[in-house]
């Protein structure tokens, strides 16, 4: 097992450093960890296995990584203009994606559910906000606009989610309990923005620089507190995470908060991020997508779908948001997918047999190839032209 997690490790080290290699094109890190995983599993060098203590911290991880997409939201930042057009163009890509599973239905022995529409759906925030902000175009109107894409794209399909996937009540019933949980969370991050009596700010900010690290223990005891409070509710245990992430960001904010969200940083992308990304390539199922002719046909086909259902509203909507030369780099911004929202789609429904194996191989495997080369050319198309006055945010 300790061997495992070292190749698993040495894997996580290597990603950056091969990302961020001056030599060929620079690819997002999560892309290059997946690839790595897929190179240690069982279907290449076999020197890891999907068990154990690997598959326990992927489910931990996956958990991690949607309490950092709650953390990342900023309503404040998207609320007006920018958060009423991105809600159409979500609603909008929901429509174009209930189209592509009838056009999918045409291939032979391919099984596309509902869930599938979800993931095409998504919008990577996560990959999005370093390119935007190491451009300096994210607190630009324009980057407005792209921020409140990918929130909506990341909140919508963790929402819906999480009905389509809860079985144990009806749908009003369902519904009821959506409100409640998200009256908890509401009154959670109520809680937390409000108590901070200087003394209580002072004792913590002083254990956050103790052993005890307190600050960072009571992040993860209200992540893992809301994960089991979903469960009790009946939706996936990763909506809670992704509730909590809410809650602590929505706490922290600002400049005081920036020591204890470093702390978070480190603890979740330096530990449990390798575990589900490098696993999500040890767990990879290569045989099903190079198995069958027609599952390595849904490669393509996703792909361009997911430019299609997500970068098509933007050409439509923001005609007159933004100019004619950055249609194209927010078409290609908005169809970025958020490979951990897709990683948890397919893995529920393979978990819950409304996903093949192969379908979903051929998702991850596309979702791989749009995470390495939309952004890509969506950077380079905005950095050959500086951001135009034209765009503008009511």
């Amino acid at each position: 097992m300790e061997y495992q997690v070292f190749w698993l490790m040495l894997a996580a080290v290597a990603a950056p450093l091969l990302a961020h290699s001056p030599i060929g094109m620079r690819v997002p890190v999560v892309v290059v960890e997946v690839l790595l995983g897929i190179l240690i599993g069982p279907h290449v060098l076999n020197l890891v296995r999907f068990d154990g203590m690997v598959a326990l911290m992927y489910v931990i991880g996956m958990a991690a990584s949607l309490f950092m997409a709650g953390m990342e939201l900023d309503f404040a930042q998207i609320r007006g203009r920018p958060l009423t057009l991105a809600a159409s163009g979500w609603a909008a890509s929901l429509l174009l994606g209930f189209g592509a599973l009838k056009l999918l239905d045409v291939i032979p022995g391919v099984n596309a559910p509902m869930m599938v529409t979800l993931a095409l759906c998504t919008t990577g925030l996560g990959v999005l906000i370093p390119i935007f902000r190491d451009g300096g175009q994210l607190g630009t109107p324009f980057g407005r606009l792209v921020l409140a894409a990918g929130t909506v794209g990341e909140v919508g399909p963790i929402v819906a989610m999480s009905l389509l996937l809860s079985q144990r009540y009806s749908t009003w019933q369902e519904a009821g309990f959506l409100l409640v949980f998200m009256l908890i969370v509401a009154g959670a991050a109520a809680v937390g923005m409000g108590v901070r009596p200087p003394r209580f700010l002072a004792y913590l900010s002083r254990q956050m620089h103790a052993s005890t690290q307190l600050p960072v223990r009571i992040s993860l005891l209200l992540l893992v507190g809301l994960f089991v409070l979903a469960e009790d509710f009946g939706f996936e245990g990763l909506f809670g995470a992704f509730g909590a992430g809410m809650v602590v960001g929505l706490t922290t904010r600002g400049a005081g908060g920036e020591p204890f969200r470093h702390k978070v940083d480190a603890v979740a992308f330096g530990w449990f991020y390798p575990f589900f990304f490098v696993g999500t390539g040890i767990k990879f199922n290569m045989p099903a997508l190079v198995a069958d002719p027609a599952t390595m046909l849904l490669v393509p086909t996703f792909f361009m779908l997911f430019l299609i259902v997500r970068g098509a509203p933007v050409l439509l909507l923001y005609r007159d948001q933004v100019a004619r030369s950055q249609q194209l780099p927010f078409a290609l911004s908005s169809a970025v997918p958020s490979l951990s929202i897709i990683v948890v789609i397919v893995e529920i429904g393979v978990r819950a047999k409304t996903i093949s194996a192969d379908v979903a191989a051929a998702i991850v495997g596309a979702a791989l190839l749009a995470v390495m080369l939309f952004p890509t050319i969506a950077g380079r198309l905005l950095a050959s032209k500086p951001l135009s006055p034209v765009t503008r945010v009511e």
